[in-house]
């Protein structure tokens, strides 16, 4: 949003903002979406079975198929679920326009070796149900080139997303307990209304601090000249720059190792060690003129 913000002729502070809390929300549509998939991977299974069966000769294995994944605990908890089906229903998404790709899913599953040895394992658990879905989401769903094309005919806001989505649903299925009668418990939006109100503080204190950050950038970037840096590393270092000045809870380490890590992310594969090293720079120069305040727990040290 903020490169989006720089980028506008005529940059509207709230409109901006407005779209920074839909993506947000788009997001989390994407968490539910993502997580509906597995279901149909599980429906189509099962409807294959049942289309084996009406063969004219069927096999034994047609006849008496292994019905261990369509019978996988985690799902029929997933299925069950209450909020998780409201959300689904309210927002009415669906993967009943693309049975391709579900398709395609399917048969890439079950000939993978995590597939084939989860359904010939002596014993049955819901502990082996539930690493065989964070399994599917981790080697098939993650770099499925097919499902981004989906997904971004769908939303401009999910393709950068998708990993990020993906930790959330294999968090989810590692906090889920077979006790739980009223189905998969979903992760909230946001942890708490702290967290949600950092998304805030970031984007406008970044905007509102952008000329005096900038000239503190500038000052540090010998021989360069700041108009030919890419525009992205310069946002991902004001940001930077106000989240160490302007959020004493959060250590600089964290903050220094979340900023290169964007930068890998959206820029170029020199702009982690660029930024990396301008950073260290600035810092120094923040912590000698007392211009960066750390409180709170686990920030013992920081000056």
């Amino acid at each position: 949003m903020l490169y989006a913000y720089y980028n506008a002729e005529d940059p509207s502070f709230v409109k901006y903002e407005k779209d920074l809390k839909y993506s947000i929300n788009k997001f989390y549509d994407l968490y539910h979406y993502l997580m509906l998939l597995i279901i149909d991977v599980s429906k189509f299974s099962e409807m294959r079975m049942e289309q084996s069966k009406l063969k004219r000769i069927p096999t034994q294995e047609d006849l008496n198929p292994n019905t261990r994944f369509i019978d996988n605990e985690f799902i029929a908890q997933l299925r069950n679920s209450h909020s998780f089906n409201a959300y689904l229903n309210v927002k009415k998404m669906s993967w009943v326009n693309y049975p391709e790709l579900v398709r395609k899913l399917y048969f890439e599953i079950i000939e993978s070796e995590e597939y084939i040895e989860y359904l010939n394992a002596e014993e049955k658990s819901y502990k082996a149900d539930k690493k065989i879905i964070i399994d599917i989401f981790e080697k098939f769903i993650v770099n499925n080139d097919f499902l981004y094309q989906i997904l971004e005919e769908q939303s401009i806001f999910w393709n950068d997303d998708v990993e990020f989505a993906i930790s959330m649903i294999i968090k989810t299925i590692g906090k889920a307990k077979k006790t739980d009668n009223s189905g998969v418990q979903m992760l909230e939006l946001y942890k708490n209304e702290e967290d949600s109100e950092f998304v805030k503080d970031l984007f406008r204190k970044t905007i509102s601090n952008s000329s005096e950050n900038r000239t503190l950038i500038e000052s540090f970037i010998q021989n360069w000249d700041i108009e030919r840096i890419a525009l992205i590393d310069i946002i991902i270092m004001q940001m930077a720059v106000t989240e160490l000045k302007e959020f004493s809870s959060i250590p600089t380490k964290v903050t220094l190792n979340e900023y290169i890590d964007l930068a890998k992310f959206y820029s170029t594969s020199k702009s982690g060690t660029f930024i990396n090293g301008i950073l260290d720079k600035i810092l120094i120069h923040l912590k000698k003129d007392n211009k960066i305040t750390k409180r709170g727990r686990g920030l013992i040290g920081e000056v």
